[in-house]
């Protein structure tokens, strides 16, 4: 046996001290998206007293699957295999004035006591309505999938499902079960900001009204605390942009008319005289 097998332990998890910069990166993140790694570093550095270099951040924003968020040309494409297709964006000029005229997914990193995990949310965009969400402790597709597919289950389909260039969002297995469903999928360019703003305003509401003001234990812990979170954000906290209305109300009051029901045929009666 090798002599260096007998007392070597394998390291497991993120470091502490790495996980106190993440959960730091996370709030400058949330309070300003349109940071990338250079700008997050200097604010370590000079706010919280952090003796960082860029290349330590840029890793850690890669393991939390954060990028800035701004207006950038798409000059180049991710090869990312046969298994993985980008769609092209089809939002631009369309009006979205009813539930279920376009849905959004986007995926966000949840600090824990120790550790963290990730967590997915599917939007109506119109009423911003969270039709379901996941919770993982890796970046898989297999949450994004089962958050997808109960919503399709509980709402119906889409007219439009709009993503970032995500390998979540891309993957086959995604875009498969859209495209099955008959939904058109679009993807914005990489880093875009146009249809991300809503879901980004609800990362924010969601950290700064539930996640930062806990320390969940566990996976368990934090899915529980969250669900409740959930309920209260969909029907009971009103939005101004909705008319003082709770998602809930807005999504439900938005909905297209059911189709009138086919006429039932009169029966006869016979006449016995």
């Amino acid at each position: 046996m090798p002599r260096s097998t007998a007392y070597y332990q394998p390291v497991e998890g993120v470091p502490d001290e790495d996980l106190v910069v993440m959960h730091l990166i996370d709030k400058i993140h949330v309070k300003h998206p349109f940071k990338g790694s250079r700008r997050i570093t200097s604010d370590l550095r000079k706010l919280h007293g952090r003796r960082v270099n860029r290349k330590r951040v840029r890793r850690l924003m890669l393991k939390m699957g954060i990028t800035a968020i701004y207006p950038k040309p798409k000059t180049t494409k991710a090869d990312r295999g046969p298994n993985h297709k980008v769609f092209p964006y089809l939002l631009a000029g369309i009006d979205i004035s009813a539930a279920n005229d376009v849905w959004c997914a986007d995926i966000t990193y949840i600090p824990m006591a120790r550790g963290f995990c990730y967590l997915v949310a599917i939007m109506d965009v119109h009423s911003r309505r969270i039709l379901a969400w996941r919770l993982s402790n890796t970046l898989d597709t297999r949450f994004c999938l089962e958050a997808l597919e109960e919503a399709l289950v509980r709402y119906g389909a889409p007219a439009i499902f709009n993503t970032d260039q995500g390998a979540q969002f891309t993957a086959s297995a995604f875009t498969g079960v859209l495209q099955a469903a008959g939904v058109r999928i679009s993807m914005d360019g990489r880093g875009a900001w146009r249809d991300n703003v809503f879901i980004e305003r609800f990362w924010w509401s969601l950290k700064h009204e539930e996640v930062y003001l806990r320390a969940y234990d566990s996976v368990w812990d934090a899915r529980q605390s969250i669900r409740s979170y959930m309920a209260y954000y969909n029907s009971e906290r009103s939005h101004s942009s909705l008319q003082d209305r709770t998602p809930v109300e807005a999504y439900s009051q938005s909905l297209p008319p059911a189709p009138p029901l086919p006429a039932q045929p009169q029966a006869q009666v016979m006449n016995l005289c």
